[in-house]
């Protein structure tokens, strides 16, 4: 079973992210997290195999928020702006999931 949690400010995002994980018998979701501080605490809580992170949000961005982690989890970006794309597997990302993502995609981000 891998841990997994989303880090998202938006909650419908979250709530099309956790439906997706559901339909996943490998996946077990840890934590939903708003904003990047939340998400830092629930990683160091909760060492998710995982993580599901949109970039632009209050506070701190994903990037910002994964530099504060000493050993990141594998990460999957979910996000709205195809700008990051390049920024976002230089950081040695698993996936980008450009917003609104289908299923089959999603189910492509996972199984890789």
């Amino acid at each position: 079973m891998n841990k997994v949690v989303i880090i998202d400010d938006e909650p419908l995002a979250r709530s099309i992210v956790k439906e997706y994980i559901q339909k996943h018998g490998q996946l077990e979701l840890v934590a939903e997290c708003g904003d990047g501080f939340e998400g830092v605490k629930a990683i160091q809580q909760h060492q998710p195999d995982l993580i599901f992170l949109d970039i632009q949000m209050p506070k701190i961005n994903g990037f910002e928020m994964l530099e504060l982690i000493d050993n990141p989890p594998s990460v999957i970006f979910t996000t709205a702006f195809d700008e990051y794309a390049i920024r976002a597997f230089e950081s040695q990302a698993v996936d980008y999931l450009l917003k609104p993502f289908s299923k089959e995609r999603f189910d492509k981000a996972v199984n890789k």
